[in-house]
């Protein structure tokens, strides 16, 4: 064994700085395998690291390999199987559990001593040893000396490193004294017996000397504790003054006491007194309204700045003093529960003067405006002849409340002071102004609305008649005109004015033209300019007359006004009912921002909620007036929106203008509808020329005025929308009508409108267009294409069919050289059928050409020396043919026609130029 454990010492564990301390030849439990060994090892190296490793022989059994190593630290359990005993089988607990078998007991035993060895001294987690022997344990077998090599240490198997004493090393004194010694005895190194022996003697010398020392000394001891006896005397004495003195000072300190007992009691009570009179000073100075100030509240003047500003000052104090925060047991003082209740029976009275006085503002504001509004209504209405209605229905203005705004702001404040102090009269004075406001708004947002209608409907201009409607309007009997269908039931005042249609707007209009020198056309431009005038100065009017109230609101009733998030608008479901605030408002005290903002929508609604009802109204009279002014409407109201967004997308103004704008947007799409309803309805007389259909001028006129009015507009998307729709309808319904014309060509149908289409898209420039301008073009240039050959067809019809037989010969393999040798296509026969188209004939046949041809197109779109040109060219194409046949066909026969393409040339000219 001791020759394995070198080796393995040698050819393991040195190459790897490991040392081997103990080895047990083994073989797995249950198994007939080889044996093995395991080894209980440490590193040469700090920290020390110990391992237990398995070495196995090789296959070849010429030397020895590591195969597997576990860490000590991993060693859970060392089971021995029996304490009493001796059983070579032991186990051991890693990761799991590994049962051997030993070559001998002995060998177990030892290697299983160096284990808890080995656990004692580096590990801190103690393996647990169970069924071993306790002096197994206790003991410290030692290890065999010749397995560990030389010059390293061997004590760490044996167990006994602790037991070696430390060396100590002799200090610089020590050796010194030592070498002083040596030097002194030349035979010091020579003779350490003879050295040692005179070492002896000089110590007992030095013995003797000592206690001789000692017993000379013995007088001087008694002289000592002579001394030490009197000042024990001396103590004594001095203990007893001390006494006497502790006895006397006793007294004073008895008197001390008394007198620092005392002045506590003096402190305690002043610091009271101090205490006390802060206490005071503070509900004096937190609780104490002056004089001045109840006299404001009580009898305060209100009317007046200076008045309305000592009533805020001493609302302000009282509102401090109410509000104040009292400390601890001040509540139950008699003094300040009367001060306070005094206080609440001051809030209550002044604020039931203040809400009486406003209410009386409101009242005094609303008949003063309602009078004013009477006396404009009478006007109106046409009971005073000697005024005419022109002279106040120029004005387009809405009444200004800014004087009332201003004079109402004064009591900003004091608003504000009521909203925090007594919320229910807050909560009337706010339900009493949107009463008085709502009604106010109402009959002066009505009459100017009656005003518009009427600018909207006629002209006011001296000299022409009024026809009087239900409710007292005035309107001139020729105002309406260029509408299609019948205006019926847009106001209470225009419910039974019609209008007659007449399927076409010019025809429409015309009957107009008497009363100026305008064509229709311009008076229709001319309405539609005074209409976009009329509506945007109505919306100019209604925009700040909506901010400056919802400003004041905001200010006067302490309201926030901030952007809020878009989207929170109220709907019609929220509105108030029967002059109530919404369930969110009406209880409790100050609301939370958010539900303030609600309050500011919804006070709006109630003020202004005529607004919307008149809007649409208007905007369905002019829808009447003209389908077309949906257009203006829908880019002016799309600006404003866009606008009020801007400011607030969440406000009154911005919802309701919105929910008008869809209505502005359907009357709109049904604009498009109805003039795509028209085209596909249109019907084409069978006894006259069709030439450029209605609904394809109509499309110019709708797209010229449409690029007028959307130029730099936020809704040119919904436009261009409606250019899509409308010019597929176009292309869809000028294909339907040719198809049914049956005086007009069908290509000449196609032609002149299509070229017409595609010289407005070009003129217009319209970019969403341009394939449509395209395909136009394309169109238009296949019809034209088709019409010239079509129109043109044979003229030279007999020599055309002597060709087409010479090209059928060609065609089924006779040489172009070798026709002439046909008896039916020889020169002679050529010959005849040329002489049968001399000059004046074909000038004749041309003539009869342009004439058929003027017949079917139209003056309007100037397509005739277009078409003329066409044909010239079409002509001298299939001269140029004849010719080439000729040439190839019957060559050197010096056969030519007896015209030329230069008669050809001045045939259509003076066609041209006689017609």
């Amino acid at each position: 064994m001791t020759a394995i454990k070198h080796a393995l010492q040698r050819d393991i564990f040195t190459p790897n700085d490991e040392r081997l301390l103990s080895i047990v030849n083994v073989c797995k439990a249950g198994k007939k395998k080889r044996n093995c060994f395991l080894c209980a090892t440490v590193t040469t190296e700090r920290p020390v690291q110990v391992n237990v490793v398995k070495v196995k022989k090789s296959d070849k059994g010429d030397f020895y390999k590591r195969q597997t190593a576990w860490a000590l630290r991993d060693l859970a359990v060392v089971d021995a199987k029996d304490a009493v005993k001796e059983n070579p089988e032991f186990d051991l607990h890693f990761d799991k559990v590994y049962k051997w078998v030993a070559s001998s007991t002995v060998e177990k035993n030892t290697f299983i001593s160096c284990i808890w060895k080995l656990n004692q001294r580096y590990l801190r987690k103690k393996i647990d040893f169970i069924n071993v022997s306790s002096q197994l344990l206790e003991e410290l077998p030692k290890v065999a000396e010749e397995s560990v090599p030389s010059g390293e240490n061997q004590s760490v198997a044996g167990g006994d490193e602790e037991a070696v004493d430390e060396y100590q090393e002799l200090n610089a004194r020590e050796e010194q004294d030592i070498e002083i010694m040596m030097e002194g005895c030349e035979y010091a190194i020579s003779n350490a017996e003879a050295f040692a022996e005179k070492l002896s003697r000089e110590l007992q010398v030095l013995d003797g000397a000592n206690i001789q020392s000692i017993m000379a000394s013995e007088k001087q001891v008694n002289i000592l504790m002579k001394l030490l006896d009197e000042a024990l005397k001396e103590v004594d004495q001095i203990e007893m003054k001390l006494s006497s003195y502790e006895e006397m000072l006793q007294s004073v300190k008895e008197q001390m006491d008394q007198i620092s007992e005392s002045n506590h009691l003096i402190h305690l009570s002043n610091t009271n007194n101090v205490k006390l009179l802060s206490e005071i000073e503070f509900l004096v100075n937190h609780m104490d309204l002056a004089k001045g100030h109840i006299k404001a509240l009580q009898e305060g003047d209100l009317t007046s700045s200076r008045g309305i500003e000592a009533c805020t000052n001493a609302a302000d104090a009282l509102l401090q003093c109410m509000n104040v925060a009292l400390r601890p047991g001040h509540d139950m003082l008699h003094a300040v529960k009367e001060q306070q209740q005094r206080f609440i029976d001051l809030r209550e009275q002044f604020a039931r003067r203040l809400a009486s006085h406003l209410n009386s503002v409101f009242v005094q504001q609303f008949t003063q405006t309602l009078l004013q509004l009477y006396n404009r209504s009478y006007y109106l209405s046409g009971h005073d002849q000697s005024s005419t209605l022109a002279q106040h229905s120029v004005e387009l203005t809405l009444p200004n409340h800014h004087p009332f705004h201003r004079d109402l702001l004064r009591y900003a404040k004091l608003m504000e002071w009521l909203k925090n102090t007594d919320y229910g009269k807050y909560e009337g004075l706010t339900k009493n102004y949107m009463d008085y406001l709502s009604r106010l708004y109402e009959r002066e947002i009505k009459d100017f609305f009656e005003v518009a209608k009427i600018k909207m409907t006629g002209t006011t201009k001296e000299g022409k008649k009024f026809g009087k409607l239900p409710g007292g309007i005035y309107l001139p009997l020729f105002c309406l005109h260029g509408s299609s269908g019948k205006l019926t039931g847009s106001t209470s005042s225009l419910n039974k004015l019609s209008v007659q249609s007449s399927g076409n707007r010019r025809s429409q209009s015309s009957s107009l033209l008497d009363m100026g020198n305008m064509s229709a056309s311009d008076l229709d431009v001319a309405d539609r300019t005074k209409f976009d005038k009329i509506f945007e100065q109505v919306l100019s009017e209604l925009e700040p007359l909506c901010l400056a109230e919802q400003d004041f609101i905001s200010k006067f009733f302490k309201l926030q006004q901030h952007q809020s998030i878009p989207g929170t608008a109220m709907s019609e479901a929220e509105e108030m009912d029967g002059g109530t605030l919404s369930r969110s408002y009406t209880s409790g005290g100050p609301q939370t921002i958010s539900s303030e903002k609600d309050m500011i929508r919804q006070m709006m609604t109630k003020i202004f909620r005529c607004i919307e009802p008149e809007l649409n109204n208007l905007i369905a009279l002019g829808d009447k007036i003209d389908s077309f002014n949906s257009l203006y409407m829908l880019v002016k109201m799309s600006h404003h929106v866009w606008t009020a967004q801007n400011v607030d997308p969440a406000s009154f103004l911005s919802t309701t203008l919105g929910n008008v704008l869809v209505t502005v947007k359907r009357n709109f799409d049904k604009c498009i509808s109805n003039q795509m309803k028209q085209m596909d309805e249109v019907k084409i007389s069978k006894k006259s020329k069709v030439g450029i259909l209605s609904f394809v001028a109509e499309f110019e006129e709708f797209a010229g005025l449409a690029e007028s009015i959307f130029k730099n507009a936020e809704r040119r998307g919904d436009l261009d929308k409606a250019y899509i729709k409308l010019i597929r309808a176009v292309f869809v319904s000028v294909e339907k009508v040719a198809n049914e014309s049956q005086k007009t060509p069908r290509d000449v149908v196609m032609m002149e409108n299509f070229h017409h289409i595609f010289a407005t898209l070009s003129r217009l420039k319209i970019s969403c267009l341009e394939s449509e301008k395209k395909e136009a073009k394309q169109k238009y240039t296949d019809h034209l294409q088709s019409y010239v050959i079509y129109s043109l067809g044979q003229p030279l019809e007999k020599l055309n069919h002597f060709f087409e037989g010479v090209e059928a010969r060609v065609a089924q393999g006779i040489r172009e050289e070798e026709v002439s040798y046909q008896l039916a296509f020889n020169k002679q026969e050529l010959r005849k059928v040329i002489k049968e188209y001399p000059g004046k004939e074909v000038k004749k046949g041309l003539d009869n050409l342009y004439k058929k041809v003027d017949k079917h197109l139209c003056e309007e779109e100037n397509l005739l020396q277009v078409v003329w040109h066409s044909m010239q060219d079409e002509f001298i194409r299939q001269y140029k043919h004849f010719e080439g046949l000729i040439a190839r066909c019957y060559p050197g026969s010096g056969i030519t026609m007896e015209f030329t393409i230069q008669d050809i040339l001045d045939y259509c000219s003076s066609i041209a130029q006689s017609h």
